[in-house]
């Protein structure tokens, strides 16, 4: 039986992981969600100075306060920048990582590069606006969609998702990841696709390629871009069917 970690992604916390969570203990693993330091009920541990250094040490903090061996570290969306830190970190307690609807960053890489120029400027008028100067509100639902698809989310999901969303400390979207982010060689690396993702990887869009190609391994889910709310017991199947 597998220790899965699990990251979640920007303006989630812990929360959003359980029932996932439930369903992958039903399989008989190990399944511990996190809240990342800003976020949901660590939100009042975060500030100006949260970046992403911050958030790849509460990974890194997290299996070793806890001892874990043998780790399985999942990563949703954001979750993917300070997982691809942490995994260049954790050595060999590090068995395998995941990446949920997301890829893993390159050394130098920060999350603004993936987002036009006039989109970041609309994040830094709402940080300076409405954040604190350090933190991004959760957009509004219609705006959320453009980022990624909310195929599956119900009007019950969504309150949920917009009573329980913590606004995100935007500090460590604009920092840069920096080494080691390369696994060890023997960790296995899995990807689980939702349905946009998919279309980008069939496409054949050049900078995805690898992940088509071993030693990454595809797991496919027909849902949209938040599979934890939208279909967390077919998400614990993929988890479990990739660890098994």
């Amino acid at each position: 039986m597998a220790t899965f970690v699990l990251v979640p992604g920007a303006w989630l916390g812990a929360w959003a992981w359980e029932d996932t969570a439930r369903a992958l203990r039903g399989h008989g693993h190990t399944a511990l969600p996190l809240s990342l330091t800003g976020l949901a009920e660590r939100a009042e541990e975060g500030g100006p100075r949260t970046d992403l250094e911050t958030h790849i040490a509460d990974v890194v903090e997290f299996v070793g306060k806890n001892d874990l061996r043998d780790v399985t570290l999942v990563a949703h969306s954001y979750g993917a920048l300070p997982v691809s830190g942490a995994a260049g970190c954790l050595g060999d307690r590090l068995e395998r990582v995941v990446y949920v609807d997301s890829a893993p960053f390159a050394e130098g890489m920060c999350l603004l590069d993936l987002v036009p120029p006039e989109e970041a400027d609309q994040m830094r008028q709402q940080v300076a606006a409405h954040g604190d100067g350090w933190r991004l509100p959760i957009p509004p639902f219609e705006v959320l969609g453009r980022s990624g698809s909310l195929d599956g989310i119900d009007e019950e999901q969504r309150d949920v998702l917009y009573a329980r969303a913590t606004p995100q400390p935007f500090g460590p979207y604009a920092q840069r990841l920096s080494g080691p982010v390369e696994p060890g060689p023997d960790v296995d690396r899995v990807l689980v696709a939702c349905r946009d993702f998919t279309g980008l990887l069939d496409a054949g869009v050049p900078m995805l390629d690898f992940l088509n190609q071993a030693p990454w391994r595809r797991f496919d889910l027909p849902t949209g871009h938040w599979p934890m709310l939208s279909a967390p017991a077919e998400l614990a199947d993929v988890l479990h069917a990739a660890v098994s």
